[in-house]
């Protein structure tokens, strides 16, 4: 789930999966950051191939637990055979490029490895859990899926303020819970509900009328209590942007307008996230651009 439309390739990237050992680290992230999408002309050229780098483990991840049409079991011994890989080549063992890459950029930034194996532990529980009880369990969940991805930047950049850090957690969970109310329809069709059970009760939305689509008052009522909040999650973490300079700065201003983009396109929809599947288009990202730069 993105937040901003792929770009990219994914057979492309898969397929080159299977050349690395051919190829140089130079090659690989020449290779990965030509078709990486995020805004890649706003990374000081520094990080660029670091970020790739980042970039293709999340991602690879992410589509060992959501793409194509495996069992559950083997997407999870997939993914532990992935997790496996990333601590051999942290350990200096290993065949893959790719791992090898990434391990050097973890151990020349010192980055905290912890970040990266929570990212995996959070796509093995979307493999798994397609329910969730309360927002605090949501919550957790993106602790693991979407905070990490904040920390590792901002150790990247350098920035080790606890405050920053903890505006960034903010940021990335409503970045998060924003993909959620914008994929509702894709979710659901994947068997997974993102809108936590115990406020489907509180606004007496039943499961007959997700199963229907129905944009009635109470569904409209759930929608709007999640888009609010997170809102307020967008709010409160901005503070962020006070310890970030540059390129790097307008690239997260960018990020986030481009979310609150989307909870306000839900809202002009009537907090329907069943007939249209809000979108920014590409006016909409010049317009972000030019606001995200003053």
């Amino acid at each position: 789930m993105e937040l901003f439309e792929e770009t990219q390739n994914r057979a492309y990237l898969l397929k080159n999966l299977t050349k690395t050992k051919k190829k140089g680290i130079n090659d690989f992230a020449k290779d990965y950051y030509e078709n990486f999408p995020v805004a890649s002309f706003l990374i000081p050229k520094a990080y660029r191939k670091d970020i790739a780098a980042i970039y293709w483990f999340a991602r690879s991840a992410d589509d060992i637990a959501d793409e194509g049409n495996l069992e559950p079991e083997k997407r999870l011994a997939l993914l532990d055979k992935f997790e496996s890989d990333f601590k051999d080549a942290l350990n200096g063992s290993g065949e893959s490029v790719y791992f090898k890459f990434l391990a050097e950029t973890i151990l020349i930034n010192k980055l905290d490895p912890k970040n990266f194996t929570n990212l995996i532990s959070a796509f093995k529980q979307d493999v798994t859990k397609k329910n969730y009880s309360t927002f605090s369990e949501i919550l957790g969940y993106c602790a693991r899926s979407a905070n990490p991805v904040g920390r590792i930047l901002l150790e990247l950049f350098n920035i080790a303020d606890e405050e920053a850090r903890l505006n960034s957690d903010k940021v990335c969970t409503a970045l998060q819970l924003t993909n959620f109310y914008q994929d509702t329809i894709i979710d659901l069709e994947k068997g997974r509900n993102y809108y936590p059970q115990d406020e489907i009760n509180m606004f007496a939305v039943t499961q007959n009328m997700f199963e229907l689509k129905e944009n009635n008052p109470n569904i409209k009522a759930l929608v709007k209590h999640n888009v609010e909040r997170t809102q307020q999650l967008f709010d409160e973490g901005k503070n962020l942007l006070n310890y970030l300079n540059g390129r790097f700065k307008i690239e997260i201003k960018w990020t986030i307008a481009g979310g609150e983009k989307i909870l306000e396109k839900i809202g002009k929809n009537d907090y329907d996230v069943f007939s249209v599947r809000p979108k920014l288009n590409k006016l909409d990202f010049i317009i972000l651009f030019v606001k995200s730069i003053f």
